[in-house]
């Protein structure tokens, strides 16, 4: 959509609202002045990453992700979309259809514009379910090994100030396709619906008599401070880590997080919802250094809701001065920002994972520079893990159609995707 209230406003407001400081009056007005028109928000969360990923990947017509609904261009857009299927269709030896176009290579380009952009976490289950469909194996270690020799091209919020209609006025995926092309970051020779080769996405369309024209995208940045070239990049990495030890496996994204905050050792807070989080905030239960744990937020216990809801709150004690964390075996996507979560941790808590044995005290070291996760208690392994009522994800809202989802659900590390017997 267009822009409206800046982003970091909107956060600033989510903020007041946690600590009380205004009402819900000012945060509904900040929200609806956030998201005010048709179209994705402007952050750039799991849905903008989403449309990046599909142009990279070569599903989208090039440059088209982030141009504005209910514009000439959109409309252009869309007529030659469709007749670019009609004519596939017609010439039969031309059809090239989406299982040709996702492979190998594919998954990796998408992946680096991932990491390149700082893109959202959420993305970390999707791609390796998308996969699985594929017949491809995507590990959690596959994001972490890309993400080392990626450059963070991309400055957008939350890991900057510009949304993501500055990133394309900078110029946008056109440009970063093109540098990453030129710096032998991507596989050239995917296919895309433009035909062999990912060449066609370093250019942008522009309207030329109602019609579509291609013309080559930026080859300079329009501005260094939301795009840059590989070679002078925002950050060496894309940010993201996997994590291992004692309390199972899992993945954090550290590029909006500051350097001191990427090791953090403290007692454990064990919470067993969001909302349990947010009372024990709101009663002044939090006054030192800690590491709030969410557990049973997997696939498998409910669904695995998002809970950047926990972000306000996580923030506030962050500004007070206090070190904090999350781990969960939930997701957080990558519009948390700047406090460092370590999610998707695997096995999860309703099966018995490590997380189901912390409880409240126990010192956990939170390491991102090196990738570890662990509580440092002698009798941990010889615990029995607790269990928790989760009778009230069964019913209402339509849980009832998803309960063979959640019973089935696999690891996280594989996106959640069904197990089979």
């Amino acid at each position: 959509m267009t822009s409206g209230l800046p982003n970091d406003e909107k956060s600033t407001i989510r903020n007041k609202f946690a600590t009380g400081e205004v009402g819900r009056e000012e945060l509904m007005a900040a929200e609806m002045a956030s998201y005010h028109g048709p179209g994705t928000c402007t952050f750039y969360g799991t849905a903008n990453s989403n449309q990046m990923l599909m142009e990279i990947m070569g599903l989208h017509l090039p440059g088209s992700s982030f141009v504005n609904p209910g514009t000439p261009l959109r409309d252009a857009l869309t007529t030659e979309g469709t007749r670019r299927i009609l004519s596939q269709t017609a010439l039969g030896n031309a059809f090239l259809p989406v299982g040709q176009i996702l492979d190998e290579k594919a998954f990796v380009n998408g992946i680096v514009g991932l990491m390149a952009t700082g893109g959202s976490t959420n993305l970390v289950l999707h791609l390796p379910a998308m996969a699985r469909a594929a017949g491809i194996v995507l590990e959690t270690e596959d994001f972490a090994d890309i993400s080392a020799i990626t450059p963070l091209m991309a400055r957008v919020y939350p890991n900057g100030l510009a949304d993501v209609n500055h990133f394309h006025a900078a110029g946008g995926l056109g440009f970063l396709i093109g540098e990453l092309l030129d710096h032998g970051l991507l596989h050239p020779d995917a296919k895309t619906i433009m035909g062999d080769g990912l060449g066609a996405y370093a250019q942008e369309p522009k309207l030329e008599d109602g019609a579509i024209g291609w013309h080559p995208a930026p080859r300079e940045s329009l501005n260094d401070k939301i795009l840059r070239k590989p070679k002078q990049p925002f950050a060496d990495t894309g940010g993201v880590r996997a994590l291992s030890g004692n309390l199972g496996d899992g993945v954090i994204k550290i590029s909006a997080v500051k350097p001191d905050q990427h090791v953090i050792e403290a007692p454990a807070r064990v919470f067993s919802n969001q909302d349990s989080v947010k009372a024990a905030f709101q009663a002044g239960e939090f006054t030192e250094d800690c590491i709030v744990v969410v557990r049973f937020q997997g696939p498998r216990a409910n669904g695995m809701p998002e809970l950047h809801g926990l972000t306000p709150v996580l923030s506030v004690l962050q500004d007070r001065g206090l070190k904090v964390a999350l781990v969960t075996d939930g997701r957080m996507s990558g519009a948390s920002g700047k406090v460092p979560a370590a999610i998707h941790m695997c096995p999860e808590a309703s099966v018995g994972g490590p997380l189901a044995m912390l409880r409240n005290g126990d010192m956990v070291r939170l390491d991102a520079t090196n990738g570890t996760l662990s509580v440092m208690v002698q009798d941990f392994d010889t615990r029995d893990p607790v269990t928790a009522d989760l009778s009230a994800n069964e019913v209402g809202l339509g849980r009832e159609l998803f309960a063979m989802f959640r019973r089935s659900a696999g690891e996280t590390s594989a996106g959640a995707s069904c197990v089979t017997y």
